[in-house]
């Protein structure tokens, strides 16, 4: 086409889109595309801000009028496929949040982040499906199926989504339910941002009024005990415990707690509804090895984030995730050895407890695979002085030391770019691949929205 009649129809999209309209060298560009991913950063020929979902449907019908591929980016935690010369859809201004105290459900615009639901479901005695960390955005985080601070008990986030609106590669608004659609429902709720463009999403609350929860820190010297011990104790606890174990190394400055200034330590982190029953649970931990600092009681639910402690500025970092059959001890020591204090590169480990609620299949079923893991052991590290050669070959070590229990890895937890097709493979169970592929064959034909984890049409 030529470069008139580009800036026509360009011009016609700015016409017709509420939101902001730029171009590359445009103010307001770069900052429109800057996410909480701070290594990577998409590079489209237009980004359009939407406020509403008649901009995004006017932005895919642009792209697809161009035979230009679609990203979607809401808080930018999880960039994996880095857009070059296509369109990009910035949903971050769509952030309203309804809850619905008769139905427990809510409403959430798809720019809205956990933080925002919290807050409005809270006053109601309800809490969403929302993870360690407040400031992720709900669509993205649900799409690739969600694991909760309580997930144990209530199961992915995925599996309480009541309904969707989803604009597909035609343009079109769709409410997507299990009746309206099934296949496209179960596909949408695992399958990431493969087939559309989310505007809003209804999703179940749960009754709770508050949590107990918090940690225990231990020098990473006691690693070996505190690892042996989360295993023992993993293999009884009952589903109301959702726990993860976690190493870091901490920087010497007063940002942190001045007993883990400096300190390379293992975090045991606990949550759980049974305000009488967890305390006494959890216990057993404080005599496991001497302790640096301990966080633990009941909490309302909104002060869910000091569980984890986890930044919530936007950095640079790389990593990946396997999901486990089980914790042999051989995994423990390959962890403690090659992701520990005397890592070549240093690494953040989260090995989180699986099983009870996320093990079965909700009705209605989704894409999610391999419920049947018992744990996820995630390893992020930050490639900044470092080089991401190294990081990467650096977690290839640990992916092949743990290769004998791995069944699978977790959509949520690819991070830094990669191919379209990496680990698609490894993402989904063969049946559910071949299901989701037969889905997108229908709704993107020619899959314009392939910057991300992609999902290839059937031929």
């Amino acid at each position: 086409m030529a470069t008139q009649d580009l800036q026509d129809q360009i011009s016609e999209l700015t016409r017709r889109v509420k939101g902001p309209v730029l171009l590359p060298g445009q103010e307001g560009y770069e900052e429109e595309l800057i996410g909480f991913q701070a290594g990577y950063r998409h590079r489209p020929a237009v980004v359009v801000g939407a406020e509403t979902a008649e901009d995004v449907q006017a932005a895919i019908r642009f792209a697809a009028a161009h035979d230009l591929a679609v990203a979607v980016q809401s808080t930018g935690h999880g960039i994996t496929v880095q857009d070059e010369g296509g369109v990009v859809i910035s949903t971050r201004r769509m952030n309203d949040v309804m809850v619905n105290p008769g139905s427990r459900s809510a409403s959430i615009q798809a720019g809205a982040r956990w933080e925002q639901v919290v807050a409005v479901a809270e006053p109601h005695g309800l809490v969403p499906p929302s993870g360690s960390a407040g400031h992720v955005g709900v669509v993205g985080y649900t799409l690739a199926g969600g694991l909760g601070l309580l997930a144990r008990e209530f199961g992915y986030a995925a599996d309480h989504v009541r309904a969707v609106d989803l604009v597909t590669a035609d343009g079109e608004l769709r409410h997507v339910t299990p009746d309206s659609d099934a296949d496209l429902f179960w596909a949408l709720r695992g399958g990431r941002d493969n087939f559309g463009v989310v505007t809003s999403l209804e999703i179940a609350l749960q009754p709770v009024a508050r949590i107990y929860g918090g940690g225990v820190f231990f020098g990473s010297e006691h690693a070996e005990q505190v690892f042996a011990f989360f295993r023992e104790w993993t293999a009884g606890v009952p589903e109301t415990m959702t726990s993860s174990v976690g190493m870091i190394g901490y920087p010497p400055i007063p940002v942190f707690p001045e007993s883990l200034r400096g300190r390379h330590v293992v975090h045991v982190r606990f949550a759980s509804t049974d305000l009488e029953g967890a305390p006494e649970l959890v216990r057993p931990w404080l005599d496991v090895a001497p302790t640096l600092l301990e966080h633990l009681g009941e909490l309302p639910y909104s002060e869910a984030g000091s569980i984890y402690r986890e930044p919530n500025f936007s950095h640079y970092y790389d990593g990946n995730s396997v999901l486990l059959s089980e914790l042999d001890p051989q995994v423990l020591d390959s962890v403690r050895e090659l992701a520990g204090a005397d890592a070549e590169v240093p690494c953040i480990v989260d090995l989180r407890h699986l099983g009870g609620a996320l093990s079965r299949t909700p009705e209605p079923a989704n894409a999610v695979s391999f419920r049947e893991a018992r744990y996820i052991l995630r390893v992020l590290s930050s490639p900044e002085g470092v080089g991401l050669p190294e990081v990467r070959a650096a977690h290839a070590r640990i992916d092949k030391a743990v290769a004998p229990w791995t069944i699978g890895r977790s959509v949520n937890f690819v991070y830094g770019m990669r191919a379209a097709d990496d680990f698609r493979s490894e993402l989904y169970e063969d049946a559910v691949l071949a299901k989701l592929s037969s889905v997108k064959a229908r709704l993107d034909p020619k899959n314009i929205f392939r910057r991300n984890q992609n999902i290839e049409p059937a031929a």
